[in-house]
């Protein structure tokens, strides 16, 4: 079964990566662009995440 969002949707994965070899997604989920944006600038204000490349 494939899972095509909408165009104005963008995908939001939390994951943890400790220990590096070892990558653990723990939630994905498809949010309206605009929600993502408030969701990154809640996550980097907040809770010091940064934006970085996909780990896989």
């Amino acid at each position: 079964m494939s899972f095509a969002p909408a165009p104005d949707r963008v995908e939001m994965r939390e994951g943890s990566h400790l220990p590096p070899q070892m990558p653990l997604l723990k939630r994905r989920s498809w949010l309206p662009q605009a929600e993502a944006e408030r969701q990154s600038q809640r996550l980097q204000r907040e809770a010091g995440f940064r934006c970085s490349e996909p780990l896989f």
